[in-house]
């Protein structure tokens, strides 16, 4: 099952905080991380993990439905890392 912005928002409002704080508390947050990684600076959250803008060279690629060769344009991605203490706790 996904988790959703609307799950976290109800998940927050369960411990007796505003609907209406908690939706805007919400988006403050995700308008932060947005904005964070716009600028390609690192985000780290303790005990959960690390966002990090990676930047990717260009590179040989296959089109899968047609086999053909091309080029991929050098671009930007986004990475996720894991804390080591959220990997213990998943692989438990």
């Amino acid at each position: 099952m996904t988790l959703t912005k609307n799950d976290v928002i109800s998940n927050i409002t369960s411990t007796g905080i505003p609907k209406n704080i908690a939706e805007e508390s919400t988006e403050y947050i995700i308008k932060t991380i947005k904005k964070t990684l716009l600028d390609q600076e690192d985000i780290l959250i303790t005990g959960f993990g690390k966002f990090m803008v990676r930047e990717k060279n260009e590179r040989k690629g296959r089109n899968p439905s047609t086999g053909d060769t091309l080029i991929l344009k050098k671009r930007r991605v986004i990475s996720f890392k894991c804390s080591k203490k959220l990997k213990n706790q998943i692989n438990e």
